[in-house]
């Protein structure tokens, strides 16, 4: 199997005005990644970067999140057109989208000739859900890709080790996790959930953030990580795991050339055998230790 260029992006947070300036900029960053990459990844809500300009309010969050969910038809089509135009099969990170009556927090993932197929995300954080009202989505799946079976697990999903466990059973030697955190807390999280997650699955696991301060959106007004591609922390690796990164709270493209056969590989002939050894069964219930 041909091996895959993978470009993960730390997204600047802008003002656009209209869907129009937004796919404006969205077809800046992907001319920038063509001759780079097959596949991009973009961050989690980064698009919500429309809110304000679409609200016509300044730092309104309610009224942000209700403009970005009535445009999200209209951004879809603007990144499908993008991915279709530049020839990529494009990770766009996740909108807020309605569903059967409540709104979802969606990743597309799309291939270059506009077919999408969708991911939602399952757990939801405290902001979320207590501010937001975004309720958790579909169970975790996989994307068929030229290059094999890709997972996407939307940035708090990847703190939890059975939802990313699940796609990689399924066959996903790669995972996609679109981020979007205010704080180094925030990222750091994430960041070190997916180096966890590339260790104990023995898999690529790439991350995409959004950066930078937006104090006219109430929504994305503080914005902190980094780029970063990921890999098991074995032999032949780097021995942090880490294949690509940028600087932290800095912009800009991060690019890794992935190959499916290099996990089958370490999988197999490993240090260690992580992904063999993931208990099959739950683990007894600790017992309490007697001193003597």
């Amino acid at each position: 199997m041909t091996p895959l260029r993978l470009g993960a992006l730390a997204w600047a947070v802008g003002r656009p005005r209209s869907v129009a300036e937004f796919a404006a900029r969205l077809d800046q960053r992907l001319a920038e990644a063509r001759g780079h990459a097959d596949l991009v990844l973009l961050p989690e809500y980064a698009c919500v970067e429309l809110g304000s300009g679409l609200s016509g309010q300044v730092a309104d969050e309610a009224a942000e999140l209700r403009a970005m969910v009535e445009a999200a038809p209209g951004v879809l089509e603007a990144m499908r057109q993008a991915a279709m135009r530049h020839g990529l099969w494009l990770q766009p990170g996740s909108l807020p989208m309605r569903a059967e009556g409540r709104v979802v927090n969606r990743a597309p993932l799309i291939a270059p000739d506009g077919r999408m197929a969708f991911q939602d995300k399952y757990r939801m954080t405290r902001f979320e859900a207590e501010r937001w009202g975004v309720s958790p989505g579909a169970a975790p799946q996989v994307f068929p890709t030229p290059w094999g079976l890709v997972g996407i697990s939307i940035c708090y999903d990847s703190e939890f080790p059975k939802h990313v466990r699940a796609q990689v059973e399924a066959g996903a030697w790669l995972l996609l996790v679109p981020t979007c955190t205010d704080t180094r807390h925030g990222f750091n999280r994430v960041r070190f959930a997916c180096q966890a997650r590339a260790m104990e699955n023995q898999c690529f696991v790439a991350l995409a953030p959004t950066v930078g301060d937006a104090p006219w959106s109430a929504a994305l007004d503080e914005n902190r990580g980094q780029a970063m591609i990921c890999g098991p922390v074995d032999r032949g690796f780097p021995e942090d795991g880490v294949l690509a990164a940028g600087a932290p709270d800095t912009p800009g493209w991060s690019f890794a050339t992935l190959d499916a056969a290099r996990i089958e590989a370490v999988r197999e002939d490993g240090a260690v055998r992580n992904h063999r050894d993931w208990p099959r069964a739950p683990l007894p219930a600790p017992g309490r230790a007697v001193y003597a």
